[in-house]
């Protein structure tokens, strides 16, 4: 029941990457807010790049989910939890300097910090009971 439990939440957290990797390198920052559109050609240019890197995080959650108690599973989400949290420091220490997102990022970060985390914990606890 647990694996199951997992994997149902993996597949949900991964929506995340997908969706809105996907509409950040299909529409550039206008795809997350239109008040970013417009920005300077290399601004767009990073910002899609950036969008690409977070959707295959996405693809990459999702070829884990049907053997997520493996070893290999567990190698594989541990070096995307890293990236994850690595992101979610970096918001951070954004939002320590005095810049401070709007809510769906603050929302992002508390993923990124808080949840992320405790889900590996959780995976971690699951591969080593498999």
């Amino acid at each position: 029941m647990s694996r199951r439990l997992l994997q149902i939440a993996l597949a949900i957290l991964s929506l995340s990457p997908l969706v809105f990797g996907g509409l950040g390198l299909l529409y550039g920052p206008a795809g997350l807010s239109g008040k970013l559109a417009g920005l300077p050609a290399d601004a767009d240019s990073h910002f899609r790049y950036l969008s690409g890197i977070f959707f295959m995080l996405g693809v990459a959650l999702w070829t884990i989910i049907p053997r997520i108690e493996t070893r290999e599973a567990t190698i594989r989400f541990r070096w995307i939890a890293a990236a994850v949290i690595a992101g979610g420091l970096a918001r951070g220490w954004g939002m320590l300097t005095g810049v401070t997102p709007g809510l769906g990022h603050q929302i992002g970060l508390a993923v990124e910090l808080v949840l992320t985390p405790l889900v590996v914990l959780w995976q971690a606890r699951l591969s080593r009971s498999g």
